[in-house]
């Protein structure tokens, strides 16, 4: 009786909450594949469930493939997503490396003031940035967003990594310098080797919002060939007032693949990079 009381008070305070978190969690993801797989009449006749597949098609896919630049889209998406996220990471190692141990007056404000500047909404700075980028001349160029994404991902990027590099022991380091080691020298050699985790957990954040960004690529990055997937799926799938569902569901599959990827490999490191940043920040 009392294994069964405490099976019992589990599952209602426990797995039936984590169930239905799952299910809440995974039905968009689920409601997208399998719209993506249907015919387009399917999708309008009552008669058919919405719930399963009835006829299986890859129509959606063919016409994404056939009738639009979805490569051309993922190529773009690809070049400015990495090389932002390799720029964001580069500066970032610095930043924060000499944020966590390098003592000056107002590193602790200068720290706090490069998080609070993660905080300002992307829709204030699109402005300014705008007039930036066209007195550049980078309009319509992948410059226009691997210039303007780092804006957003440094800073957060920066305070991450400071609060994991703060977790390293000093002593390793002045051991280090003891044996005539250089700041340089101690960063490549140990520091970095010792923070894969805070740095798969920085890259990953920045290469996810650069994938998935809508505003900045829509303004920049607009007109034929230079599309990215977010700006490519609306601006050409979606015309006035007709939609076509099923290739906007077969371009927001493939467009997840990549993320889901990533994370399924990686989510262990990202996880305890977030949680020692957060805890020793």
């Amino acid at each position: 009786m009392v294994g069964s009381d405490v099976f019992r008070a589990k599952f209602f305070s426990l797995y039936l909450p984590l169930t239905l978190y799952l299910v809440f969690l995974l039905f968009p993801f689920y409601w997208m594949l399998i719209v993506s797989f249907k015919p387009t009449n399917d999708l309008f006749d009552m008669k058919f469930s919405p719930f399963w597949i009835q006829q299986f098609t890859l129509e959606n896919y063919l016409y994404l493939f056939q009738n639009t630049d979805f490569i051309t889209w993922l190529k773009n998406t690809l070049i400015v997503s990495i090389v932002s996220t390799i720029l964001s990471l580069v500066c970032s190692i610095f930043i924060g490396y000499a944020l966590a141990r390098l003592r000056f007056p107002g590193s602790n404000f200068l720290g706090l003031g490069i998080f609070l500047a993660y905080l300002v909404p992307p829709t204030l700075l699109f402005l300014p940035l705008a007039q930036v980028i066209s007195e550049l001349g980078l309009n319509n160029t992948y410059w226009a967003l691997i210039l303007t994404y780092p804006t957003q991902l440094i800073p957060f990027a920066s305070w991450l990594l400071m609060g994991y590099f703060r977790t390293i022991p000093k002593e390793i380091e002045e051991s280090a310098m003891a044996d005539g080691c250089s700041r340089i020298q101690i960063l490549f050699r140990m520091v970095l080797p010792l923070s894969v985790p805070g740095l798969l957990s920085a890259g990953i954040f920045c290469f996810t919002l650069c994938w998935n960004e809508f505003l900045y690529a829509l303004i920049f990055m607009s007109s034929g060939s230079m599309k990215t997937i977010p700006v490519g799926t609306v601006s050409d799938l979606i015309k006035a007032d007709t939609l076509f569902w099923g290739a906007l569901m077969a371009s927001a599959v493939l467009g997840s693949f990549p993320i889901a990827f990533i994370y399924s490999f990686f989510v262990k490191h990202y996880v305890s990079g977030l949680t020692a940043g957060a805890v020793k920040g």
